[in-house]
C-alpha cells in the first residue's frame, strides 16, 4: 500500500489495481486537516477497492473521521454513514467537502462522534477518485462501496485507530436512507465478515419505479435528470442517448459536472423536457433497472429503523410507509417513526433518536455469526440471479 503524502490532485488519482488485491484493501491514505465536524481529533482520507455491478475491482475513496474520545468497550461503534445526494460532479465527494469545511450537514456526523464512534464515509462512485458522474439512485452499486469502507476500516492499522474490529451500523437519509437500507440486503452475502448491528434510514422509497415519474417534475426537476445520468453511469448498458433529444445530450454532457443545488436551479423544466418520450422510464431498459433497484427483495437481516417527515413534499411519507410494510413482509425486524416535519426538517429532528436507536442495537445483539465460504458462495448465486 502506498501511505506516501501526495499533492491534492495526485491523491485522487484514480490507482493502477495490481493484481492480488481484493474488496476492501487500502490502496492510498493520507491524514488531513478538517475545520468541520466539531468533536473529530483526526481524520484520513483513504483510497480502497471496491466492485462494480459486473464484479470488477474499481477504486473508491471516503474519509474517516477518529472521535476526541473513543467509547468504552462494548459500547464503540463504526458507523458508515451514506451521505444524501451532494451533486454528480466528483468535487461533492465528502471526504473533500469536509476538507475544505463546505460540507452543508454535519450535525448526525458530529452527534456519533460525541458518542465516541469511529465515523466512515464513502464518497459514492463516480465520486472523489471516481471518473464520475456519481451513481445517483443505484443503492445497489453504492452499497457495496459503504461494505468495503467497512473492510478497509478493519484493515486500517495505519490510521492510529485504538479500537479492533469494532461493531459496525449504517445511517443514511434520502438516497443515502436507501443506500443504507442495500447496505443491510447486500451484507450477507457481500461482506459477511462485517459485524454489521443495526441500520437506520430515512425517507426511503423502495419502488423507484414509483417515485421516478415524480421528481422528474416539480421544483425537484433537476433531480430526475440526475436520476437518469446516475443510473446510466451504474449501468453502462443502458440506452441513455436514446431517450434525449439534442439538446438533452447537451444537458446531460454540462450536469454530469453539477453540484445537487446547480442541478436543481439550472435544470427547473420537467424531465420530458429533454427527452424524446413523455415518460423516459417507460422504455424495456430502464423499467428492468428500476426493478433491479427495488429495495426489500430480501430481508435485512438485523434491526431497521425508518423514519419519515409527514409534510415531505420531495419524497411523500406514502412512499416511506410502504417501505416499511415491504420491509416487514420480509420478516425484517423493523421500527418505524414519523415526524410532523418538512424533508429538511426531518433529517435534522431524527438524529438523536437515530443514534438511541443504533446504540441499542450495538449493545443489544451478539456479534454476526461467521458464515462458511460455501454459504456465502451459494447466497452469491441465488442473489445474482434473482
Amino acid at each position: 500500500m502506498n501511505n506516501t503524502n501526495p499533492s491534492e490532485t495526485d491523491f485522487y488519482d484514480p490507482p493502477i489495481l495490481h493484481h492480488g488485491l481484493g474488496p476492501g484493501d487500502l490502496v492510498r491514505t493520507r491524514p488531513v486537516f478538517t475545520p468541520q465536524p466539531v468533536g473529530a481529533s483526526g481524520a484520513w482520507q483513504i483510497i480502497y477497492t471496491s466492485t462494480d455491478s459486473r464484479s470488477q475491482l474499481i477504486p473508491a475513496s471516503g474519509i474517516v473521521l477518529i472521535p476526541e474520545t473513543m467509547a468504552e468497550p462494548g459500547s464503540t461503534a463504526i458507523l458508515l454513514y451514506c451521505p444524501s445526494f451532494r451533486g454528480l460532479g466528483g468535487r461533492c465527494a465528502p471526504s473533500q467537502l469536509l476538507a475544505t469545511g463546505t460540507e452543508p450537514d454535519v450535525a448526525g456526523i458530529e452527534a456519533a462522534l460525541e458518542k465516541g464512534w469511529v465515523v466512515a464515509i464513502p464518497d459514492g462512485r463516480g465520486l472523489g477518485v471516481g471518473a464520475g458522474p456519481h451513481t445517483f439512485l443505484a443503492a445497489r452499486a453504492n452499497a457495496k462501496l459503504v461494505l468495503d469502507l467497512a473492510r478497509a476500516v478493519y484493515r486500517s492499522a495505519n490510521l492510529d485507530l485504538d479500537v479492533p474490529v469494532a461493531p459496525v451500523v449504517a445511517w443514511g437519509y434520502a438516497d443515502g436512507g436507501r443506500v443504507a437500507a442495500a447496505t443491510g440486503e447486500l451484507q450477507p452475502w457481500y461482506a459477511p465478515e462485517v459485524d454489521l448491528r443495526g441500520i437506520a434510514a430515512g425517507a426511503v422509497v423502495t419502488d423507484l419505479a414509483a417515485l421516478a415519474p415524480a421528481i422528474g417534475r416539480g421544483p425537484g426537476a433537476g433531480l430526475g435528470l440526475a436520476g437518469l445520468i446516475g443510473l446510466s453511469r451504474a449501468y453502462d448498458q443502458l440506452p441513455l442517448r436514446h431517450v434525449l433529444t439534442d439538446e438533452g445530450v447537451l444537458a446531460v454532457a454540462e450536469a454530469q459536472h453539477l453540484t445537487a443545488v446547480e442541478l436543481l436551479l439550472q435544470y427547473w423544466q420537467p424531465l420530458q423536457h429533454w427527452c424524446r418520450l413523455e415518460d423516459p422510464w417507460n422504455d424495456t431498459w430502464w423499467r428492468r433497472v428500476l426493478a433491479l433497484e427495488t429495495l426489500a427483495h430480501v430481508p435485512v437481516e438485523v434491526p431497521l429503523h425508518l423514519y419519515h417527515g409527514e409534510r415531505d413534499s420531495l419524497i411523500p411519507v406514502q412512499a416511506g410507509r410502504k417501505t416499511l410494510v415491504a420491509y416487514r413482509q420480509r420478516a425484517t425486524a423493523v421500527s418505524w417513526r414519523e415526524y410532523d416535519a418538512d424533508h429538511r426538517a426531518t433529517a435534522q429532528a431524527a438524529i438523536s433518536d437515530v443514534l438511541a436507536h443504533l446504540a441499542h442495537d450495538i449493545t443489544s445483539r451478539p456479534a454476526s455469526s461467521p458464515r462458511s465460504a460455501k454459504a456465502v458462495g451459494e447466497s452469491t448465486e441465488r442473489t445474482s440471479h434473482h
